[in-house]
């Protein structure tokens, strides 16, 4: 969707550069993450893709990856349950770069994919999102607790819920974060959660995000621990034995992300967390340019890391 270049700004009730703009009636006109693709086939990889609903009531939903070789395969597969990203208020799992990233770690690392389908802000302001993507975790875990009785044939045959990872990037990173602190005091529900892939992940610091607070309207300041997770008095019993956290050169939120994993480091937390750097990189730029050399590097060690089980 283009922006409107000429706005009567008598009608704008606010605008974010690059996100969306906000008019007085009520619309919302989003500047980025409005193309989407179709779930199906993909000839690069073989990986197979469906939309599933979660919530009819609330549009929460997913896109579900299988692996070329999961029919074939005597084992069943690692689960991975990857959090868009977006400023939780603009992009789906059914945009174009998430569609292709998707299929690419799906084939490389041989597992089944949930890409989560959470609500999106300004429209359903904060905390919906981390609700919704909780949500989709526990229909998951619904599948590990029904024993091969569970509504999706795709996590029932090929699944293994002893294996089983969240990763985002940027809101998404922070979501996912936030899930393996949600499941540690009120459980998984069947998952063993074995890591967590944070990719330029966004925490708040000490500078005022009038983004957040827009969005967010009963956000708690620098203590409210969703989006403040170094603050967190209680990040040490995240709900996992392994982060990795990726964080890009020029990033504007590099900083916040070193920040994470310093903290988390120190904070007693009895797990490994490990931190790479994609030197010369902006922002997520692995979507924008999935070809370049470190585009592929990122892949490879995302995959690397959920090898490791």
């Amino acid at each position: 969707m283009n922006p409107n270049p000429n706005p009567d700004s008598s009608d704008v009730l606010v605008e974010f550069p690059h996100l969306f703009r906000k008019y007085k009636d009520g619309r919302i006109e989003r500047f980025l993450g409005t193309e989407t693709t179709p779930a199906g086939t993909d000839p690069r990889t073989g990986v197979q893709s469906k939309d599933v609903t979660i919530n009819a009531g609330t549009g929460v939903g997913a896109r579900l990856y299988l692996p070329p070789n999961a029919a074939s395969s005597a084992q069943k597969l690692p689960l991975l349950i990857y959090i868009h990203g977006g400023a939780f208020c603009v992009c789906t799992p059914y945009n174009p770069g998430y569609h292709l990233h998707m299929n690419t770690v799906a084939a490389a690392a041989n597992v089944v994919v949930v890409s989560v389908h959470y609500r999106l802000a300004p429209e359903h302001p904060l905390p919906i999102a981390y609700d919704d993507t909780w949500e989709a975790i526990q229909w998951a875990a619904a599948h590990a607790a029904a024993s091969g009785g569970g509504p999706e044939p795709w996590l029932n045959d090929h699944a293994d819920f002893g294996k089983v990872f969240f990763a985002g990037d940027s809101a998404g990173a922070n979501l996912a974060h936030s899930m393996g602190m949600r499941g540690a005091s009120e459980g998984f529900g069947g998952l063993k959660l074995n890591g967590l892939v944070l990719i330029h992940p966004y925490f708040g610091n000490e500078e005022r995000d009038k983004l957040v607070e827009f969005l967010y309207p009963a956000y708690g300041g620098v203590d409210d621990p969703k989006i403040h997770a170094t603050r967190d008095p209680k990040i040490s019993g995240l709900g996992c034995g392994r982060v990795l956290v990726m964080v890009a050169g020029k990033d504007f939120l590099r900083d916040r992300g070193r920040s994470y994993y310093e903290v988390l480091k120190k904070s007693g937390w009895n797990g490994v967390v490990d931190m790479v750097e994609s030197e010369g990189e902006d922002h997520v730029f692995h979507l924008f340019d999935p070809t370049k050399e470190n585009s592929a590097a990122l892949v490879k060690q995302f995959v690397s890391f959920m090898k490791q089980v």
